[in-house]
């Protein structure tokens, strides 16, 4: 049976769930059962972000390598479609106010959408993003 094409899960690696989860929290986000300081999901649509300590997430998916202790940027971005401009400035305004960082206002972009980048408490970034060619949503 080949892959199948679709993504389930994004498990981001925590350096504090509980941290992570008050962020995810305060933004409105209902996490699932079996939740504790330990591991956190949250369902989102078709898909589930989890939290999970970033120690054991390197010791199951990159043994041997150096878990990174810096804050800085891994070159993943997760992305969030709304419906409207107006939904994207509306989105960052709720993200800041949980206690997100702006990384960048959200603008027009050179590929006919607007969006704007935050980042949560451990520097994880998130897309805020209006597309006119998207238009699937929960």
């Amino acid at each position: 049976m080949p892959l199948p094409q679709r993504i389930t899960v994004v498990t981001l690696g925590a350096r504090s769930v509980a941290a992570l989860r008050a962020f995810y929290a305060a933004m409105g986000w209902v996490e699932n059962d079996g939740s504790d300081e330990t591991y956190a999901s949250f369902t989102t649509g078709s898909l589930r972000l989890a939290l999970y300590p970033i120690e054991l997430l390197g010791q199951e998916a990159a043994p041997g390598d150096r878990v990174a202790a810096s804050d800085t940027w891994n070159g993943v971005t997760l992305g969030v479609n709304v419906a409207t401009r107006e939904e994207v400035d509306e989105a960052f305004a709720s993200a800041l106010a949980a206690g997100a960082q702006a990384i960048q206002h959200p603008t027009e972009r050179s590929w006919g959408g607007y969006s704007g980048y935050i980042a949560d408490p451990e520097g994880h970034r998130w897309e805020l993003a209006w597309a006119p060619w998207f238009t699937t949503f929960d």
